[in-house]
């Protein structure tokens, strides 16, 4: 496991390569703009006022404004607006400086990313959200109809309506909404590879998951996240024919023994035969040789397949088994 690769797409949707992304508003937006930085593009564009005037009040302007390689998906004015009305601000003047800060850095990317560059998988984004002071948040951009950001604005992302605003420090992609700081179940939903998981914590006649794993109470949370692959082949392993077939209490006990609760546990801190405590109230064994793994109360072995996913209340590591607690 490369520890320095703080994300890593999975390796089934790197088939999910799109084409590139075309602009789906002004015919002008491919053009480079090499006389003005993002900044000065954000001031002189009429749909962009708003995140102009947030990033005068967060002291972003600077940044944004000097020398540098950055890619930014710019909300627009009615994006703002949606925003303000939902979180109860009347105005940009509302948002405490050092929330909208952060907010504002989630939007940012280092480097610059042009449409044809962009692909299904996950990128760091400057904003660092409260569970890590090292790890900045991650953003999953999902390119298999059109570019969608941490799975839209339903989950508190946005898509990306014009894109290829090139300006003289990087390029501007245009979104239709403010993007959220995501937290752990922000981050399953928008992975289509998490489907399963999402459908096997939302199960009517288990706890209230969603709401627990979206707090902060018992945070910062270390969510070791099977893939659909990993939960089909513990269906056939039990000789089950669905998700539905798992019996309540198996059900809910299997997905607390893949948390680990009051830590954001980075794969640069996991050691070889280091124990881990669960949510579960059981342990799971990490081990080092050929490759991270996780060896589950059984004895069954599964491989940490992407980790470092970063959310605003935990981090998210991609497993290949649904490992199981002590039966």
């Amino acid at each position: 496991m490369n520890r320095k690769t703080f994300f890593r797409p999975l390796a089934i949707l790197l088939l999910a390569v799109a084409p590139m992304v075309t602009s789906c508003s002004d015919d002008d937006n491919n053009t480079a703009q090499n006389g003005n930085s993002i900044a000065d593009l954000a001031a002189s564009t009429p749909e962009l006022s708003t995140l102009s005037t947030a990033l005068n009040r967060a002291g972003l302007t600077g940044t944004l404004d000097g020398e540098g390689s950055f890619t930014v998906f710019a909300p627009t004015n009615q994006a703002f607006e949606n925003y303000l009305q939902q979180n109860e601000y009347t105005s940009i003047e509302q948002v405490p400086v050092a929330a909208l800060k952060e907010l504002l850095l989630n939007h940012v990317v280092s480097g610059t990313m042009a449409s044809s560059s962009l692909q299904t998988g996950y990128v760091k984004t400057m904003g660092k959200g409260s569970a890590s002071s090292t790890n900045t948040l991650s953003m999953f951009i999902n390119t298999s109809n059109g570019v969608v950001l941490n799975g839209g604005t339903a989950n508190g992302g946005a898509t990306v309506t014009g894109a290829d605003v090139m300006a003289s420090n990087g390029v501007v992609h245009v979104v239709n909404s403010v993007i959220g700081l995501p937290t752990v179940v922000n981050h399953a939903i928008a992975n289509p590879d998490f489907s399963i998981l999402v459908q096997a914590l939302t199960r009517e006649d288990q706890p209230d998951f969603v709401g627990i794993l979206s707090g902060s109470q018992n945070a910062p949370f270390t969510v070791f996240a099977p893939t659909n692959n990993a939960f089909s082949s513990l269906l056939q392993e039990l000789g089950l024919s669905g998700l539905a077939d798992v019996p309540q209490a198996t059900l809910e006990n299997t997905l607390k023994y893949h948390v680990v609760t009051g830590q954001n546990v980075l794969a640069a801190s996991l050691t070889d035969n280091m124990s881990v405590p669960t949510f579960e109230g059981g342990s799971f064994t990490v081990n080092l040789e050929g490759g991270a793994s996780i060896t589950d109360a059984n004895g069954r072995v599964a491989s940490i397949v992407a980790t470092d996913v970063q959310a605003s209340n935990g981090v998210v590591h991609a497993i290949n088994k649904v490992i199981l607690p002590a039966m």
